[in-house]
């Protein structure tokens, strides 16, 4: 029987309208054989975490470009915390200045990745801590 492909939810947050960055991402976790289902821009947290538990995602990942991560990551937490899904990474990503990491951290994004980052440190985390 064939391994499950790790499957990975993409979204951009609020009225954040600059995508091109999410979609790079997905393309490149697609190239890495994840199978990725994006969301597209101006969704709610509980619109993405509905998509999660419907598309049985292992990974939730969001994009933050118009400074809104500190406002919308713990209303995206509290919604994952309440439908149970502890288990699925949540991980984010885009223009968050560095002070702000650990604050996310803290808050439960799992790991957050600025602009720049690499793909190979993304894929590789993402290997390394979903669920099996």
């Amino acid at each position: 029987m064939a391994e499950k492909r790790i499957k990975v939810v993409i979204s951009k947050v609020g009225l954040d309208g600059h995508d091109r960055g999410a979609k790079v991402v997905a393309s490149l976790l697609k190239e890495a054989g994840m199978e990725v289902v994006y969301l597209g821009m101006y969704q709610m947290p509980e619109d993405i975490v509905r998509a999660a538990i419907d598309e049985d995602a292992d990974v939730i990942g969001v994009s933050f470009l118009s400074g809104e991560h500190l406002t919308f990551t713990p209303k995206l937490v509290e919604e994952i915390r309440s439908k149970g899904l502890d288990d699925v990474l949540f991980i984010a990503g885009g223009v968050i200045p560095p002070e702000d990491v650990p604050v996310l951290k803290e808050m439960g994004v799992n790991e957050v990745f600025v602009a720049g980052t690499l793909t190979k440190p993304i894929v590789d985390y993402i290997r390394a801590n979903v669920r099996k």
